[in-house]
């Protein structure tokens, strides 16, 4: 009879394996299903270290979400600069993307120029842009820890759009399926990495209150700090328009 019952049990067990089995695929969807506000207002302080030199910098972040799948966003420096960066993002196409220089004069980022700093920063102006899910093909590597959190470790190789990255290594936590870390490869090399820490719920929305981009040889990395934060309030439309940028 206890042969039996092990017997039972074992079949059980391989018979459920294939319905708790995630694929990578699955891991991404469910961290994309996460909740997110339709419109996002911040104040950031950045930190660029290169070498034995610290530069500040401080902005404002304002985010709208319309439909279609389609999201704007807005960056204005209020020092030591003037700088705004507009970014509107459409799914299925490459991002537009306006820079405002100190001196006045707009200009539009060339898709070839996606992977150059953004403000001297270690940020590159693709980072500054959504991401869509079906640009890339995924596979669970495995599991592992990351920033303190079990994590699933699931490769992301780009099929579609221009490509700054070749392939992406992204952390989920198991927890609730948020991306705590991503390795970015660039030509076939690790080539840096960003980090979310201090990750809190704000309205429902699991928000970041520190976030690093570090070069993968240690040599610069430029951190975030979130100072303060509101969703879902009223942005008029106005705000994300190139004219807005003058």
């Amino acid at each position: 009879m206890k042969c039996k019952i092990l017997l039972v049990c074992f079949m059980a067990i391989l018979i459920a394996q294939p319905l708790f089995a995630q694929t990578g695929r699955e891991i991404m969807e469910k961290s994309d299903a996460l909740p997110e506000p339709q419109t996002a207002m911040s104040r950031l302080l950045m930190m660029v270290y290169k070498g034995e030199r610290v530069e500040e910098k401080e902005f404002t972040l304002q985010m709208k979400q319309y439909p279609n799948d389609e999201d704007k966003t807005l960056i204005a420096f209020i020092r030591p600069t003037q700088i705004k960066l507009l970014t509107h993002a459409r799914e299925g196409e490459d991002d537009d993307q306006w820079l405002r220089l100190s001196s006045g004069r707009i200009k539009r980022i060339a898709a070839s120029d996606k992977g150059q700093p953004f403000v001297n920063s270690h940020f590159y102006y693709q980072d500054l842009s959504s991401t869509d899910i079906d640009d890339y093909e995924y596979e669970l590597l495995g599991e592992e820890e990351a920033v303190g959190e079990t994590c699933y470790k699931v490769q992301g190789v780009k099929t579609a759009g221009e490509k700054v990255y070749d392939k992406l290594i992204l952390y989920v936590r198991k927890s609730d399926y948020f991306v705590v870390r991503i390795d970015f490869y660039k030509d076939g090399e690790f080539h840096k990495f960003l980090e979310n820490y201090q990750v809190k719920e704000i309205d429902g929305i699991l928000t970041p209150y520190k976030v690093k981009m570090e070069r993968a040889d240690g040599k610069g990395k430029t951190e975030l700090a979130l100072r303060g934060v509101k969703y879902n309030a009223d942005l008029s439309d106005m705000t994300f328009r190139r004219e807005a940028l003058r």
